[in-house]
C-alpha cells in the first residue's frame, strides 16, 4: 500500500466490511485492534504488535483466509529533498511531513500483510502493525503461512525489519557484505544525488549522439 492510497475518511464502512471487522474482533479480541478503516473498498485493520502472530492464526483458522498474498514493510518518513523543492518531479509531489495511510500508524515503520480466501471470491483483509523505530521487529508468520518466508526475507533485507522466529533470515538480492537497507527513505541513492526523483535518466548519450554533436 502506497502513501497515496485513497482512504475513505469519514465514509460509512460497507456492510461486508463491517461484518468482517466484527469477525476479526471476535477472533482476536477487541483489545488487539488499534484502528480500522476502509480503503478503496477493502478493510484495513491495525493490530497491536504483541497480537501480530495471533492475528495470523486467526486469519488462517477462524476467518478462513487460507492464502497469503504478501507481507511487506513501509517507511513513512518523507523522502529527503535533494537539490531543492523545484527538483521534485514526482506526481503527486512527495509529502514534506510524515503522513500515514489507512488505519494510521504510531511511527515511522510498519509491516503490512494481505490475506484472502481461495474459495470465496473477492474476499480479503489487510493487516498492519506498528514497529519500534530504533529496533523494528515483529513475530514471523512463516510457521502459519509458509509463503511468508520469501516476503519476510525481502522486508528484512530492504528495510531492516526483523521477524522474530523466522527460520533463516538471509539475503535474497544483496551480497552478504552489503551495508544498509536500500528501501529506507534515509538510505543515500546516487540517482537522487545527481538528479532528484524519479532519478538519473539518460546519463550516457545514445549510440551515435556524440558523433552527431561533433558534426554540428
Amino acid at each position: 500500500m502506497s502513501e497515496n492510497t485513497e482512504v475513505e475518511v469519514g465514509a460509512t464502512m460497507s456492510p461486508e466490511n463491517l461484518e468482517l471487522l466484527g469477525r476479526v474482533s471476535a477472533a482476536l479480541g477487541a483489545e488487539a485492534i488499534i484502528e480500522s478503516a476502509q480503503a478503496v473498498g477493502d478493510l484495513v485493520v491495525r493490530v497491536a504488535n504483541a497480537s501480530w502472530r495471533e492475528a495470523a492464526k486467526a486469519c488462517r483458522g477462524a476467518l478462513g483466509f487460507n492464502y497469503l498474498s504478501f507481507i511487506g514493510g513501509i517507511d513513512w518518513m518523507p523522502a529527503p529533498v535533494v537539490g531543492g523543492e523545484a527538483g521534485d518531479t514526482s506526481s503527486p509531489v512527495q509529502p514534506a511531513e510524515q503522513t500515514y495511510g489507512a488505519a494510521g500508524s504510531a511511527g515511522r515503520f510498519q509491516v503490512f500483510a494481505r490475506v484472502a480466501s481461495t474459495s470465496v471470491p473477492r474476499s480479503g483483509l489487510t493487516l498492519k502493525v506498528d514497529l519500534d523505530e530504533e529496533s523494528p521487529a515483529v513475530d514471523s508468520w512463516v510457521s502459519i503461512y509458509p509463503g511468508a518466508d520469501w516476503h519476510e526475507r525481502e522486508t528484512w533485507e530492504m528495510l531492516g525489519i526483523g521477524f522474530n522466529g523466522h527460520p533463516s533470515l538471509r539475503h535474497l538480492y544483496l551480497p552478504a557484505e552489503f551495508e544498509g537497507n536500500p528501501l529506507r527513505k534515509d538510505f543515500p541513492l546516487l540517482a537522487r544525488e545527481v538528479k532528484p526523483w524519479p532519478g538519473l535518466v539518460n546519463v550516457e548519450p545514445m549510440p551515435g549522439e556524440d558523433v552527431e554533436e561533433e558534426a554540428e
